[in-house]
């Protein structure tokens, strides 16, 4: 594969795909797109999808990752690249000695298939991939161990898969679970083989904002978890955090009162939501947080850093939360 062909190709149309700011535009179509997918729980297409099926991403600590699309990947080779994948973790951990494709390894590799992890038919499927140690000793009846979990998807990415060519194949969020080591291994052997590249995904203070707001007006039968903002105050010697929770019933009622339109959220609701949250916070403890920077968000639906940190907690929101996601991953690599 060669990657000058790739930039003449592919960079040129990614460079089009203008979705405007992460996280929706102040009304309009990618608003509409909010209301639909953001706040309401799995869409109908999904609501007969068996959450087992997507429950290993819940309550674990995930790394956010953009990819650019993988050219000439086959799903009909999952298992062929299983093979090879474990064979070069095996090179790699010799310091590039050969192993040989099919020998019994103490790192097993699965890479397989998750339609039931996209938004729409037109996404692409997600694909899974993950790693386990065998015992040295009695390989073939010893219990595997996971150790490593890479997974990548597109939940509503159709503005990015139908403007590429059909030689790529566009999932451009990857959520690692693991050992750094074995997730610069594993997308190594990936950006040899398919051509991409990928990058960490940060979450800018606006996008954790956005963030907040969406997620306190998400519907929960039972509210229990506070909504708890994490805040890093710059230029002092020693770092320094300021944590401000939040009692999920008054975030809610607070949003409530902000909100015009339910199902729909603007730049604007959510700055007056963040705003009225500084102000109760300078009232009680003469602190402006407008001076400090937001870093971590969390509340019953999930929580996200803005090192590209996530957690999953509701799998009825999963759908909705990894939308944003692969928006965030999709403006990455324009």
């Amino acid at each position: 594969m060669e990657s000058a062909e790739w930039g003449s190709r592919v960079l040129p149309s990614l460079g089009r795909l203008s979705r405007g700011p992460p996280f929706g535009r102040m009304q309009g179509q990618f608003g509409l797109s909010l209301s639909n997918h953001g706040l309401s729980p799995a869409p109908r297409s999904l609501a007969n999808t068996d959450p087992r099926r997507t429950a290993f991403l819940l309550h674990k600590q995930w790394t956010l990752y953009s990819v650019t699309p993988l050219y000439r990947f086959s799903r009909a080779r999952l298992r062929a690249y299983a093979r090879l994948l474990s064979a070069f973790i095996a090179a790699e951990k010799q310091k590039g000695l050969a192993v040989e494709v099919g020998v019994e390894l103490d790192i097993k590799v699965a890479v397989s298939s998750l339609p039931d992890l996209r938004g729409t038919d037109q996404d692409q499927a997600a694909i899974l991939v993950q790693l386990s140690l065998r015992s040295p000793i009695s390989k073939k009846n010893s219990e595997e161990k996971l150790v490593w979990s890479g997974c990548f998807c597109s939940v509503f990415g159709d503005d990015l898969s139908e403007k590429i060519p059909p030689d790529f194949t566009c999932l451009p969020l990857f959520l690692t679970n693991g050992a750094e080591s074995y997730t610069s291994i594993v997308g190594s052997w990936f950006q040899k083989n398919f051509d991409c590249s990928f990058r960490r995904l940060a979450i800018s203070p606006l996008n954790l904002g956005w963030m907040a707001a969406m997620w306190t007006g998400c519907k929960m039968d039972i509210l229990t978890s506070a909504i708890e903002l994490v805040f890093s105050v710059p230029r002092l010697p020693q770092p320094l955090d300021i944590s401000y929770a939040i009692h999920p019933e008054d975030a809610k009622a607070l949003w409530d009162t902000i909100q015009k339109t339910p199902g729909e959220i603007t730049q604007e609701e959510v700055d007056v939501f963040m705003d009225c949250l500084y102000a109760h916070f300078h009232r009680h403890f003469k602190i402006h947080l407008s001076a400090t920077k937001l870093v971590k968000v969390s509340t019953a639906i999930a929580s996200a850093h803005c090192d590209g940190i996530i957690k999953f907690l509701q799998s009825q929101y999963l759908t909705g939360v990894l939308m944003l996601l692969t928006e965030l991953a999709i403006c990455h690599i324009q």
